[in-house]
């Protein structure tokens, strides 16, 4: 393989996804046009079609990039099978990638809920196995919401704030 060129790809394909975010964050993603991206970029529209099918494959490569990143901060724990319930690690993802967040909810991926991964075993547990996906449901629905406040105040909050949050959520269920 030509490592020039690869390296030559890779930057192609970093400039295109840079330049689609920004976008997204003023348009729709039916308003965002290969050839504004091209333009924008100073690429030809050869080479966004070299790397992806269509704007709507961009869209896909970057929600499968970030949630691969999301997937890399819990590796260890996917593999060995254990849930530390560590959500700082995440948190502080979400913080220094805020903009790539920001367009995955815009890009509606919420709905097919693949960045956090919830504890099936660990819920039956806790829950009795009663009612487990009301309680999987929830929780997403709940997380899911609080990132995207969280976001939409520009982080002003400390990830270990938003930790403490999530977990004060948590004990105030015993309470009931």
């Amino acid at each position: 393989m030509n490592t020039p060129n690869n390296k030559r790809r890779k930057e192609s394909m970093e400039r295109i996804e840079k330049v689609f975010v920004e976008l997204l964050q003023t348009k729709e993603l039916d308003e965002i046009r290969v050839s504004d991206i091209c333009k924008r970029a100073g690429l030809n529209r050869t080479t966004f079609y070299a790397n992806y099918a269509d704007i709507y494959g961009l869209a896909d490569a970057i929600r499968n990039k970030l949630e691969n990143e999301v997937t890399d901060l819990y590796e260890d724990e996917i593999i060995q099978r254990f849930n530390s319930n560590d959500y700082l690690k995440l948190f502080r993802h979400i913080k220094d990638n805020q903009i790539f967040y920001q367009t995955y909810f815009k890009l509606g991926y919420d709905n097919e809920y693949k960045v956090i991964a919830y504890d099936v075993n660990l819920a039956r547990e806790h829950f009795q196995n009663q009612f487990v996906e009301y309680h999987m449901e929830f929780f997403r629905a709940g997380i899911t919401q609080i990132i995207k406040l969280w976001l939409k105040n520009g982080c002003r909050e400390s990830p270990e704030d938003m930790v403490e949050i999530l977990k004060s959520e948590y004990r105030g269920r015993a309470e009931w």
